[in-house]
């Protein structure tokens, strides 16, 4: 005999599936936009987002690896009303990545300021096959960028921010905690010594006594890490804004 499909059978299929779509939500899936508006939602609290520029204020643009990201936005908030506070879309890393990008980080906006820095990536220790934060131990672990390197590639990255006509800041790197990973303490101020000779060499850029006030906020710091809590974050930006601020008057 044939199958022959019951109005009432169909009705009562309809009806379960439409409570099932209905109840979805609350199983764990989201409504959330997808495809190409979803691209247009921006992230909250995004340190990558650019400002809400405002054209009668100037511009500063924050250079530096994850602990810039880190201070980004209580940089930005410290400087609202003072200024558009800008940083590029990517962690900034070495000063072999510098080189590669710099031109596409300034763009073709006018900066007032360009507060930078490059270091932790520098003296970071490699293994033979790229293997990242290796044993500074081991006889076949280097230094990504050694120390000669780096101060030429800082000459070069710094000559051609001077090119911008920003007032420049120099931002010494942060110091290495004991037993942080693939990276040695001494190598910080070491790589900072080498900086200051670049800059004093190149004259008219200032520099930002970071690695000392970030010793006064040591227990800000991660154990055994180069990062910063929320609180050490915050410090750390409201220090870059009040020295910025400082340049901008």
């Amino acid at each position: 005999m044939p199958f022959r499909r019951h109005p009432s059978i169909i009705a009562f299929f309809a009806a379960s599936l439409s409570i099932i779509f209905a109840s979805l939500p609350t199983l764990g899936m989201t409504d959330q936009p997808t495809g190409k508006s979803a691209q247009r939602q921006p992230r909250k609290n995004d340190p990558f987002a650019a400002p809400k520029v405002d054209p009668n204020l100037p511009n500063v643009l924050l250079i530096g690896d994850s602990i810039s990201i880190g201070y980004m936005l209580d940089a930005r908030k410290a400087m609202e009303g003072k200024a558009n506070v800008f940083r590029p879309a990517t962690n900034c890393g070495p000063t072999t990545r510098g080189l590669e990008q710099l031109d596409s980080w300034l763009g073709d906006r006018q900066w007032d300021v360009i507060h930078f820095n490059f270091g932790l990536h520098d003296l970071k220790f490699m293994g033979p096959n790229g293997q990242n934060l290796a044993d500074p131990e081991s006889p076949t672990s280097k230094r990504q960028v050694p120390l000669p390197e780096y101060k030429e590639n800082l000459r070069k990255i710094a000559s051609r921010l001077k090119e911008t006509g920003a007032t420049l800041i120099w931002r010494e790197t942060t110091p290495v905690p004991e037993g942080a990973k693939g990276r040695l303490p001494e190598d910080g101020p070491r790589y900072n010594q080498a900086a200051a000779e670049v800059m004093a060499s190149l004259g008219d850029i200032q520099t930002d006594p970071f690695y000392d006030f970030a010793l006064q906020h040591a227990k800000t710091q991660r154990k055994a890490n180069v990062h910063y809590t929320a609180e050490g974050s915050k410090l750390l930006g409201e220090h870059v804004a009040a020295v910025v601020t400082q340049a901008l008057r």
